[in-house]
């Protein structure tokens, strides 16, 4: 499949679905399927970035779930390290948990208020690792120098620092098990514009020297771009377009993913944007438009959009789910 790198991939997500049942009234009938993730498939090299994209609502947050293995899949496969993760053992889950870590949106709402950093930091140590209370605060040591703080941050509370700073301790204790990969929802959405390109930094920095792998879930697409090896975009539980970043950020192809950059603020100042309008709201999960799941919006769409839902096919060196190719 063009765009994927399925030999050799850290992690491999193939035909990912989740649907979610509504029930509703005392008996708890069920009243339709939230179609949350849908046949979603991408890879992620290791020491690599997928930027994954879209508006609130659209499913990313749910595939990052399923790949922490906070959700269930309904069907579909993940495979880390050639390994299904459905079909490992309680140990095999277990190393799983500890080579996948996350960075969350909200680093305050992420950390215990009540306990010291060094703690906070140390608590994957305690419950995963076999060292002594003097190689856990080595190790504590280690971290907030590798994220850029000083050693006395670990005798401080979460309150004590700025919101930069937390992100900070939250990379540092994702980091505390050397994981292989980390999922980054919306890392940087909740600082000020000026400390998110620090962040962003740090996070390159660390890819760098420690050849993690990076699941970059944002709104901000600069941000994406940055980061990014390959950006998949998503639109109501469907990937509509998936290729290397530079490529999607500059010259995207899909209506919705020319939409998203056309919003954003410009990554290349000398190349002219096709400016595209997006009418109405996103549709309910609940009930998605038959056929292509955009044609409601699309300023493009053709009759046939309406009943036949497009398949993700090769265009100028991506994928895109789009009738017009």
């Amino acid at each position: 499949m063009l765009g994927r790198e399925s030999n050799g991939a850290l992690l491999a997500v193939e035909n990912l679905t989740k649907h979610f049942v509504v029930r509703r009234g005392a008996l708890g009938w069920s009243t339709g399927v939230v179609r949350a993730v849908d046949a979603v498939s991408f890879d992620i090299p290791a020491g690599s970035t997928l930027g994954l994209v879209g508006e609130s609502g659209c499913g990313k947050t749910t595939t990052s779930k399923l790949i922490l293995a906070l959700e269930t899949p309904t069907a579909g496969s993940i495979r880390f390290e050639g390994r299904e993760v459905s079909a490992l053992d309680r140990e095999g889950r277990r190393a799983y948990r500890r080579a996948v870590q996350a960075v969350f949106q909200d680093p305050y709402a992420s950390l215990d208020p009540r306990m010291r950093v060094g703690a906070v930091i140390a608590e994957p140590l305690v419950i995963n690792a076999d060292l002594d209370a003097a190689g856990r605060r080595r190790r504590v040591a280690e971290l907030l120098d590798v994220v850029g703080l000083p050693e006395r941050a670990a005798t401080l509370y979460p309150h004590e620092f700025s919101g930069g700073q937390r992100q900070r301790i939250a990379i540092a204790r994702a980091l505390a098990l050397s994981p292989k990969l980390v999922v980054l929802d919306e890392p940087v959405s909740a600082l000020d514009v000026s400390i998110r390109a620090q962040i962003l930094n740090l996070l390159v920095e660390l890819q760098q020297r420690l050849g993690v792998s990076y699941l970059f879930i944002a709104h901000d697409l600069a941000a994406v771009a940055h980061m990014s090896r390959t950006i998949a975009v998503m639109y109501l539980g469907k990937i509509v377009e998936i290729g290397d970043a530079d490529a999607i950020a500059l010259e995207p192809k899909h209506p919705y993913t020319k939409a998203l950059f056309a919003a954003a603020l410009p990554i290349d100042l000398d190349r002219p944007r096709e400016e595209i309008t997006l009418s109405g709201e996103v549709p309910s999960p609940l009930a998605p438009p038959s056929g292509c799941r955009f044609h409601p919006r699309c300023p493009f769409a053709m009759p046939h959009c309406a009943t036949e839902e497009p398949a993700l096919r090769p265009e100028s060196g991506r994928l895109v789910a789009c009738h017009l190719y």
